[in-house]
């Protein structure tokens, strides 16, 4: 949890600004987006395999 208490003549602004940078630096964005794309590994290989197989058919079409 992230805490963020304002200090003496600091302005709103610059208040949020330092939330913001403590959440990055903290990590919970990245961590909420991850859970939201949550993929099983089965999915994941498959795409990989998938990814593979395009790319082996742009090369073939390149050869050409």
């Amino acid at each position: 949890m992230v805490v963020v208490k304002k200090e003496k003549g600091e302005s709103e602004e610059r208040l949020i600004a330092r939330f913001k940078k403590k959440v990055v630096d903290s990590g919970i964005l990245q961590e909420i987006r991850d859970r939201q794309r949550y993929k099983p590994p089965s999915e994941k290989r498959k795409e990989q395999k998938s990814r593979i197989k395009h790319y082996i058919e742009l090369e073939k079409k390149r050869s050409y």
